[in-house]
Parts: structure tokens; C-alpha cells; sequence
């Protein structure tokens, strides 16, 4: 997923190390100790130094702008909704349509598909 070169963000501090969160850096080096946890070194310009850190810590910058575009987008959808009273739109991206359509079609099956499909079923 990642390479070396790449301009990270640090998201999280597994380790508690005193990682920066949301500082920018670089990947300078890839641990393939498999006796070690970490897996990549970075390094952060801003401050100066090289920390050790696994790939839950980092994130692609470009993969960061991505889902805070989406969920402006939904939020703003969701806002628009609200406004113009669309019940519809507020259902779906809500996500209350797909559980009303899965309550209202209950599955009815005859008395010999059920014996049907036990029998495969004891078969297998």
C-alpha cells in the first residue's frame, strides 16, 4: 500500500511513542524485521526527527482528503434533505429505505421447499 518516498499523516499513536497526530511526513525506511512491530520509519521535517511506526499509524494524505470530501458531500446532501422536507433522499442516505424494503418482504415458502432444502441440508 504504501512506498517509500511518500508523504504520510499521522493519524494515531499506537504505541504511545508521542507521535505528532496530523503532522505531515515522509517514509524513509520499511522494517522487514519480523521480529519487530513496526513496519515503517518516518520521518517528520517539521520538528525534526525519525519515528518508528506501524500502518495503522499512517494515512495516504490523498486517501484523507478523499473521505473528508465524501462525508462534506453527504453532510451538505443531508442538509439539503432536511430543507426542502425530502423524505425520500433523507431515507436513503440515512440508510432507512434498504431496512423498511427488507421488513416488508417476508420470505413465505411452501411446505415442500422447506422439506426440500432440510433433506440438502441433512444430505450434505
Amino acid at each position: 500500500m504504501f512506498k517509500l518516498g511518500q508523504r504520510v499523516v499521522i493519524v494515531a499513536d499506537s504505541f504511545e511513542q508521542g507521535l505528532p497526530l496530523g503532522e505531515y511526513g515522509y517514509l524513509i525506511a520499511r522494517d522487514r524485521n519480523p521480529d519487530s512491530a513496526f513496519a515503517w520509519v518516518v520521518r517528520i521535517p517539521k520538528i525534526d526527527k525519525q519515528y518508528p511506526v506501524v500502518e495503522e499509524d499512517i494515512a495516504l494524505e490523498a486517501k484523507l482528503l478523499e473521505e473528508e470530501a465524501e462525508r462534506i458531500s453527504r453532510e451538505a446532501l443531508l442538509d439539503f434533505a432536511l430543507a426542502t422536507r425530502n423524505e425520500a433522499l433523507f431515507r436513503q442516505l440515512v440508510g432507512l429505505q434498504d431496512e423498511e424494503e427488507a421488513n416488508d418482504e417476508p420470505v413465505k415458502e411452501s411446505v415442500e421447499d422447506f422439506i426440500r432444502k432440510v433433506n440438502m441440508k441433512a444430505w450434505i
